[in-house]
């Protein structure tokens, strides 16, 4: 094998990536969690996912007991 000057890697560092598998965990991750980005403000305001998804889960219940009062503009 011959070094190339631009690569970082030593020759011993040889990777063989033709045995190498899929992660079967992927998908499922992917499909069961997404990422957002909340502003700074708010996020001082939650320690951690936990307190956020609480919150929301917290706010999901509180609009659908009183969809019928909500109005959207």
């Amino acid at each position: 094998m011959q070094m190339d000057e631009n690569d970082e890697l030593l020759p011993e560092y040889d990777l063989d990536f033709s045995k190498s598998k899929s992660n079967r965990f992927a998908e499922k991750y992917n499909r069961t969690q997404i990422s957002v980005v909340l502003d700074a403000d708010i996020a001082e305001k939650f320690p951690s996912s936990e307190s956020v998804n609480q919150a929301l889960r917290f706010l999901v219940r509180i609009t659908e007991q009183h969809k019928g009062e909500l109005t959207h503009k």
